[in-house]
């Protein structure tokens, strides 16, 4: 059985598919992990989606107000064993409707270009290129991501 569900980022099953997401970026972004950790606290996050399969959770995302009528996407990740079922795009999904229950006419995110499968996940949820909003304008491995929801 497949389920979502709407929360913050206190849940401690938020908490622990982080911590897995942290584990692996420390891997995948090496030096430049610092930089994209202080960009990347959970405590304040009150729209987290979790994504549970036979009661476990498998994926997870957030989003957070960036300005008036945007908000960013953050903390997407599923657990390996998980991917390819369509997980993230459901969560992205639910993220974006409850964006756009806040007001939010668009959804912007930021990923590491080392990211490989993040960089091709999001184009394929109908997200563009954009240019670098702050803070990571100038940043050679990040790219940047928009999509019109509302």
């Amino acid at each position: 059985m497949f389920q979502l569900i709407r929360t913050t980022g206190q849940n401690p099953d938020f908490v622990h598919l982080v911590k897995l997401l942290d584990a692996y970026l420390t891997t995948v972004d090496g030096d430049d992990h610092a930089f994209y950790d202080q960009y990347n606290k959970i405590d304040k996050l009150q729209q987290v989606v979790i994504a549970y399969v036979e009661g476990r959770p498998v994926g997870c995302g957030a989003i957070k107000a960036f300005a008036p009528s945007i908000m960013e996407v953050k903390r997407m990740f599923t657990l390996p064993a998980s991917r390819g079922l369509g997980i993230a795009s459901k969560v992205l999904t639910e993220l974006e409707a409850w964006a756009a229950e806040l007001g939010a006419e668009k959804c912007i995110l930021e990923t590491g270009k080392r990211q490989i499968e993040a960089v091709a996940f999001y184009p394929r949820n109908g997200y563009q290129v954009t240019p670098n909003f702050e803070p990571y304008v100038g940043v050679e491995n990040s790219v940047c991501f928009e999509k019109v929801i509302g």
